[in-house]
């Protein structure tokens, strides 16, 4: 069994404290991972903002040191996605997937890195400021505080502390409890590649003690979270004036207009809605069927989730393996049997092993039910009918959340109509709610969060703009 110690100030720091990471399939323990007490988490806030303060890094240098953590990480890769699988139950061939996308979002930031720039602003034009000039430049907001989920524990990861450092800020990480190991051997690719020491450090521990120390540490500039919308709100109440982004939880809507290519819907709604066992914020959970077309979806629909291989998830094969815990699967039909008992029907699945769902499909649903309005987070997708595109968007604008949804039609004029209206940050044309390239502007609406992922505008939220302005003597 392997053991994994904290990354704090370039070292290796070991505690007095461990705690198992269990192999999500088999549910055996597979590392050990030391964890930080409050004495670690002010050390790591400490080494962040003394790098901070002391050693600033120049752009080439970031550059630099991201474009290696890229090309490490493909040289690893094997490593990095049987970890995955390992610690996360993602199957192999979606983890590999995740390295490839961790690579380029660390190569873009990599890029962006050498093109962070202000711009003029014609104060000249302003009576009596003839004799002035101005611009702006974009300055690093300082030590940067990273939390981050167990569902993409290498690539969401990546998606905080890439931009960070390419921005020239320090960061400190705690990764998702459940999945500790990938961040861990993450910062090992960043020492390897160079990356002077307090610039990342990383903690391991629970919310309520690493979590809460680092939402009350002044030293913290901006906080980036991606997880319940509960503790995203906890963060909003309790960081003061900080800067936050916030990725939060949804409920993806995806829309199967009566113009639609019905085969290709299907196949594309039923892979994207039971990948990594719909533990993705932007699986799709609401689909909403013109009714006059819904038996024959209905039935393309569950012929294409029969094709979909379900079980371990180190066989290449697999498409759909465990949830992160048998609590989380248990919660998830129960969940299922309470729309049952107010009258919802089981289309398909709902039959759980272990953390093991299978693809469940519900009709009859209403949007008063838990697997309708909240996010059930779990492979389960809920079947509602609609007569109207106008009646079908104000019912997918009932929820509370709106991260990115999607429609499938031929008709362009109903496409327009939909991505105007559907009250979501990104919204997708013949293609599902989970379509995401890591370059793309990424973040929600209401209680989906505020803030955007993708290199270029995270980049953007974590610096500041600051005015220069020149009282010249002799302006010509």
């Amino acid at each position: 069994m392997e053991e994994f110690k904290l990354y704090i100030n370039g070292e290796w720091t070991s505690t007095g404290e461990q705690s198992d990471v269990l192999d999500k399939y088999s549910g055996d323990t597979y590392a050990s991972v030391h964890q930080a007490s409050e004495k670690e988490v002010d050390q790591a806030v400490k080494a962040a903002d003394e790098a901070f303060r002391e050693g600033p890094l120049p752009p080439y240098e970031r550059f630099k040191v991201l474009k290696r953590v890229s090309e490490l990480m493909q040289e690893r890769k094997e490593d990095l996605a049987q970890t995955i699988t390992k610690e996360a139950g993602k199957p192999l061939k979606q983890a590999r997937t995740e390295i490839d996308r961790a690579t380029q979002t660390v190569e873009l930031s990599a890029e962006e890195a050498k093109r962070i720039t202000g711009e003029g602003v014609p104060v000249e034009a302003a009576p009596g400021s003839e004799n002035r000039m101005a611009f702006t430049i974009r300055v690093p907001v300082g030590v940067v505080g990273a939390i981050s989920p167990f569902n993409f524990p290498l690539n969401l990861v990546c998606h905080k502390i890439a931009p960070a450092i390419a921005a020239g800020n320090a960061v400190v990480l705690k990764p998702a409890s459940k999945t500790p190991v990938t961040a861990l051997k993450l910062a090992s690719l960043f020492q390897d590649a160079g990356l002077p020491k307090g610039f990342f450090n990383v903690v391991v521990g629970s919310g309520s003690t690493v979590g809460n120390q680092m939402m009350e540490d002044e030293r913290i500039a901006l906080y980036t979270f991606t997880g319940s919308a509960e503790v995203g709100l906890k963060l909003k109440q309790n960081t003061g004036m900080n800067k936050l982004i916030l990725e939060l939880g949804n409920n993806s809507p995806v829309i199967i207009d009566k113009h639609a290519d019905i085969e290709k819907a299907a196949e594309n709604t039923a892979a994207k809605s039971f990948a990594f066992a719909g533990q993705v914020c932007i699986s799709v959970q609401r689909l909403y069927v013109h009714e006059e077309i819904r038996e024959e979806f209905q039935k393309k629909f569950i012929e294409a989730i029969r094709t979909l291989k379900v079980g371990d998830p180190n066989d290449p094969e697999t498409d759909v393996g465990p949830m992160i815990g048998e609590d989380e699967a248990k919660g998830a039909v129960e969940w299922i049997e309470e729309a049952k008992e107010n009258g919802a029907k089981v289309l398909h699945g709902g039959k759980r092993e272990g953390a093991l769902l299978e693809p469940t499909v519900l009709t009859d649903v209403d949007d008063s039910m838990k697997v309708v309005c909240e996010e059930i987070f779990a492979p389960v997708v809920s079947i509602l009918p609609f007569s109207d595109i106008k009646k079908g968007v104000k019912e997918v604008n009932k929820s509370k959340y709106g991260l990115q949804g999607g429609i499938f039609t031929q008709d362009v004029d109903t496409a327009f109509y939909a991505a105007k209206n559907v009250q979501v940050g990104g919204f997708m044309v013949n293609d599902s709610s989970q379509y995401r390239v890591d370059l793309m502007p990424y973040g929600g609406v209401k209680g989906s969060g505020w803030g955007k992922e993708g290199p270029k505008y995270t980049i953007e939220d974590m610096t500041e703009e600051r005015l220069v302005v020149m009282n010249l003597n002799n302006p010509s």
